[in-house]
C-alpha cells in the first residue's frame, strides 16, 4: 500500500475491506489519540492505552458513519471523549461504592470486636455493588429506590445485591438468612 495516501483514501480503502488501510490510519492517528485520552483521563497512560484499543474497534465497527473522511482524527477523538466520560462516570460510581462501604462496621453500634472484624470480613467479601447497596440501604437507611438512582443500578439489582449482602453478613455473624 501506498503510505503517502491521504485519510480520505485509507479511510475508502479501509471501508472496502483493507485491513492494511485501516492499520495505517491507526498507526497515523494512535499517538494523537492516546495522547488526548491520557490527558482526558488525568495522566493514566496505560488506561490511556486500554481506552484508544476500544476506540480502534468501535471505529472500525463504525467506519461507514464517518461523514468526513477527511476528519478522522476528529471523529476518533470524538469517539474517545465519549469513552473517556463513560470511564470517568464509572470511577465515580466505583468510588462512591467503594467509600461507602468502609463506614458499615463503625456504624454499627453493639457488636463486639470480633463480630466487626466479621462484618469487615465479610463486607470485603461482597461486590463492589453489593457493598454500596448495603450501606446505603441497611447502614444509611435508604429505600431501595433511592439507592438504585444514586448509584445508577436497576432496582430489581439494588433489591437483589441488598438480599444477598444481608444474608452474607447475617452468615458471617452466625444468624439465619431469616433473621
Amino acid at each position: 500500500m501506498n503510505t503517502g495516501w491521504g485519510d480520505e483514501a485509507l479511510v475508502a480503502a479501509a471501508r472496502a475491506g483493507s485491513d492494511a488501510a485501516f492499520m495505517r490510519l491507526v498507526q497515523r492517528h494512535e499517538a494523537a489519540l492516546r495522547g488526548f485520552l491520557r490527558r482526558s483521563l488525568g495522566g493514566s497512560a496505560a488506561e490511556a492505552e486500554d481506552l484508544a484499543q476500544e476506540v480502534f474497534l468501535t471505529a472500525w465497527g463504525h467506519l461507514g458513519r464517518l461523514k468526513d473522511p477527511a476528519r478522522v482524527r476528529s471523529w476518533l477523538c470524538g469517539i474517545g471523549w465519549r469513552k473517556a466520560q463513560d470511564r470517568l462516570r464509572s470511577r465515580r460510581r466505583d468510588a462512591t461504592r467503594d467509600g461507602a462501604w468502609l463506614e458499615i462496621a463503625d456504624a454499627t453500634p453493639g457488636l463486639s470486636g470480633e463480630d466487626r472484624l466479621a462484618v469487615a470480613q465479610a463486607m470485603g467479601e461482597l461486590t463492589q455493588g453489593q457493598r454500596a447497596c448495603i450501606t446505603l440501604c441497611l447502614v444509611e437507611g435508604w429505600s431501595h429506590a433511592e439507592a438504585s438512582e444514586a448509584l445508577d443500578l436497576p432496582l430489581g439489582t439494588v433489591k437483589s445485591y441488598v438480599d444477598r449482602g444481608r444474608a452474607r453478613l447475617l452468615a458471617a455473624l452466625g444468624g439465619s438468612h431469616d433473621a
